[in-house]
């Protein structure tokens, strides 16, 4: 049943899509719940998507797909492997170059960052130094560095509507479409592939809000539909940084090392969220989920905590 109760058929699709860089850890899977909640209860299908664009660790995607189960979740379909769409990808940027609505860029990222410190800069934001590059001057500098593909934006900011933040205006730039290795860039594929696979609700860390203004205006040039956002608070160590590696035990492999079995650490999990009933599974979130008590500030956490109530 839809989450309006008309018990209509599902409609487009959640995901959730990780990168296989390492082992995902308790933010990680604590927003992967969130996506998969979040989309099972709205009568929506939820598919998962490997981005294995970039930095790949042999066995990382494997695991990340176990420890996503351990976890309680299920999804439709086999993962897709966002590798096998590049030449969807490629075709894409060709369609967009022959529109007149990309360029190629020689710029290193030392440069892009000395553009963007300077008085006038935008933090984050490509200058648009290559934009605007005569003959002679592409042809020296491609002579010295193969290029990156960038878009020809045709804004300079863009307001998006997520469903926690509400309306949020941001900076769109001139995004890279194609690395100099002639890989497809991040905002490009997740853009594309979240079409390719009905995706309409997209739930990430609120992280990402930033980068959203720049994948609605390429959508829309695209003709492609916007998806419903929803950013969600990321885990916080006690110092108020993102989780990571560095805090001690945040993967379910090493909890369970130091005597958390994954059961209770998925039960934490579920107890971060806030609902009713005290529930323990994913399964048990399903039956209590309210989005209206859904926290939508961090989760402060401590590891050494919780493997410290085993060890003492």
């Amino acid at each position: 049943m839809t989450s309006d109760g008309t018990g209509d058929a599902p409609r487009g699709a959640g995901r959730y899509a990780p990168s296989p860089s390492g082992d995902l850890h308790v933010g990680n899977l604590r927003t992967a719940l969130l996506a998969w909640a979040l989309a099972r209860g709205s009568g929506r299908s939820f598919v998962l998507r490997i981005e294995d664009l970039d930095r790949v660790r042999p066995g990382a995607a494997r695991r990340q797909l176990a420890d996503l189960a351990r976890t309680g979740l299920d999804w439709d379909g086999e993962p897709l492997l966002q590798s096998t769409r590049e030449a969807a990808h490629r075709a894409v940027v060709e369609r967009l170059t022959a529109a007149g609505l990309t360029y190629e860029c020689y710029c290193t990222r030392r440069e892009i960052r000395a553009a963007a410190s300077a008085p006038h800069g935008a933090p984050g934001a490509y200058p648009g130094t290559c934009r605007d590059l005569g003959p002679a001057e592409r042809a020296v500098r491609r002579a010295g560095r193969a290029p990156a593909v960038r878009l020809r934006a045709q804004v300079h900011e863009e307001t998006v509507l997520d469903r926690w933040a509400g309306p949020y205006t941001g900076a769109v730039d001139d995004l890279v479409l194609l690395r100099n290795d002639g890989r497809p860039a991040y905002n490009l594929a997740v853009v594309l592939d979240d079409a390719h696979q009905g995706v309409d609700q997209v739930v990430r860390g609120d992280d990402l809000l930033p980068s959203t203004p720049r994948q609605a205006h390429l959508a829309d040039l695209l003709g492609l539909p916007r998806p419903e956002w929803v950013h969600v608070p990321l885990v916080l160590n006690p110092q108020g940084q993102r989780l990571a590696k560095r805090d001690g035990a945040v993967t379910l492999a090493d909890l369970g090392a130091a005597g958390v079995p994954a059961e209770e650490a998925v039960a934490r999990i579920v107890a971060s969220l806030g609902l009713p009933g005290r529930p323990r599974t994913a399964q048990d979130v399903l039956a209590v989920l309210d989005e209206d008590v859904l926290p939508r500030v961090p989760w402060v956490l401590d590891p050494r905590k919780w493997t410290a109530q085993r060890t003492g």
